[in-house]
């Protein structure tokens, strides 16, 4: 890979691998007194858990390798990918980096990270020991991946039962269209239909991404961005509309995050909340809805049709996750897959799933859940997830779908979702989408 091709994967974020050369891991020794250093997405909606599953980790691996863990987080996809960048033009940082799968793609294009050789795998319990889905986007083929899986995180819907029921509703509907017009009835009373985070910075490009691919438009195929295809502008005009003119979504929804969204349906004032996971069942098990929701699976008949038309995708979620990738800089390598392998073990994976909801990787983990009926959606969305493509230029094609959505929140607040200014987002942000992939050939 040459340094013109890894400026281009991140259009001039990151430099190859060559830079760091002098600074290449070595064997890396299991001996005391060695610190890891981890970058990890901070989680906002259990921040005191975090904090202490971090010293939790940090004192096992001490007592079991004699080397201490720090853990640093970033916020916001843009964080990630500029702690990235650092790093690696610098050629040091993180030892290991939890990144979410849709970034595995970027991270393997920069040459930077450690491709995964079979005394690897046998170093981390084996590569059969996980979920064979998981591997999915690990890299580009069996033999040249980077990501060791750490979570899965198959999207799905909460709903309120008893909401549905009082307004006769039997279950959520399958199509966009008809989600809305429930939504439209379960608006009352001080209440609205959905619960959405369109602040958030990972979940907006998500919902265009599924109804896109529902409508048979892959965003990205053969090298070419479809960004500006008049199915994408449909897809955000539902979304941003559901605030802008349905009034199904709070008004204050143009701030919120995730959790807060969460937060709304827990405290039952929203019938509806797409785009979850497992992650938001300790939350709810917890909140005023406790015993009263349950999860199905999101619509996967595209906003303007009845049906999911030929060529449309029955694609529930984005194959989604965390995945798990050393830097080739690191000169604690066995260090770093020791601590690696103790992130994935069985017993971290249960109690990882215990405290934040994130499914485990490890098979058998995952196997003791499989009993639970409340996981029943997980489990179904989990095997109708559709992978994004494996392209170092996908991070900056997810970073310009979420920009659509942060540039038009002005016009959100003001009711209404500006339909010449959609125009002109979408013609930016598939110029800056094609320019990537162009750049990452």
């Amino acid at each position: 890979m040459t340094a013109k091709r890894v400026l281009s994967v991140l259009s001039g974020a990151i430099v190859l691998a060559a830079t760091l050369t002098g600074c290449g891991s070595d064997s890396g020794s299991t001996s005391g007194g060695e610190t890891l250093n981890v970058l990890i997405g901070a989680n906002t909606i259990y921040p005191e858990q975090q904090r202490k599953w971090f010293a939790d980790i940090s004192a096992r691996f001490q007592r079991e390798s004699g080397a201490t863990v720090e853990f640093e987080t970033f916020a916001s996809p843009n964080d990630e990918l500029t702690k990235i960048q650092t790093s690696v033009l610098s050629g040091q940082g993180p030892d290991i980096y939890a990144i979410g799968t849709t970034f595995t793609p970027t991270v393997y294009a920069t040459g930077a990270f450690l491709e995964l050789t079979p005394d690897d795998w046998t170093k981390l319990g084996g590569r059969d020991r996980f979920l064979p889905a998981t591997l999915g986007i690990s890299g580009p083929d069996r033999d040249h991946e980077v990501g060791v899986p750490f979570t899965t995180r198959p999207f799905v819907m909460a709903y309120n039962r008893e909401l549905l029921t009082a307004a006769g509703i039997d279950k959520p509907a399958e199509s966009w269209d008809g989600l809305r017009e429930q939504a439209k009835r379960l608006s009352t009373g001080g209440r609205y239909g959905m619960a959405i985070g369109y602040a958030d910075s990972f979940d907006p490009w998500k919902f265009i991404w599924a109804m896109s691919l529902q409508a048979g438009n892959p965003l990205v195929g053969d090298g070419k961005a479809r960004l500006d295809e008049p199915v994408v502008r449909t897809a955000y005009q539902t979304y941003l509309g559901w605030l802008a003119t349905d009034k199904v979504v709070d008004p204050a929804a143009v701030g919120w995050k995730n959790a807060q969204a969460i937060a709304a349906f827990g405290a039952g004032r929203a019938a509806f909340l797409p785009m979850v996971s497992a992650t938001s069942k300790v939350t709810l098990d917890a909140s005023a809805v406790a015993g009263k929701y349950g999860y199905a699976v999101m619509p996967t008949i595209p906003p303007g049709a009845t049906a999911r038309p030929g060529g449309g995708q029955d694609a529930t979620s984005i194959l989604s996750g965390d995945n798990l990738v050393v830097a080739k800089y690191t000169r604690q390598r066995d260090l770093a897959l020791a601590l690696v392998k103790l992130l994935t073990s069985p017993e971290q994976q249960r109690d990882y799933y215990q405290t934040f909801g994130e499914l485990p990787t490890d098979a058998s983990a995952a196997a003791a859940l499989q009993a639970d009926p409340a996981l029943a959606a997980m489990v179904d969305s989990s095997a109708r997830s559709v992978a994004t493509p494996f392209s170092g230029a996908w991070s900056q094609v997810q970073l310009a779908l979420v920009n659509v959505v942060v540039q038009s929140v002005p016009g959100l607040s003001a009711g209404r979702v500006d339909d010449a200014r959609l125009g002109t987002l979408l013609t930016e942000a598939q110029s800056s989408a094609q320019a990537a992939l162009d750049k990452a050939k």
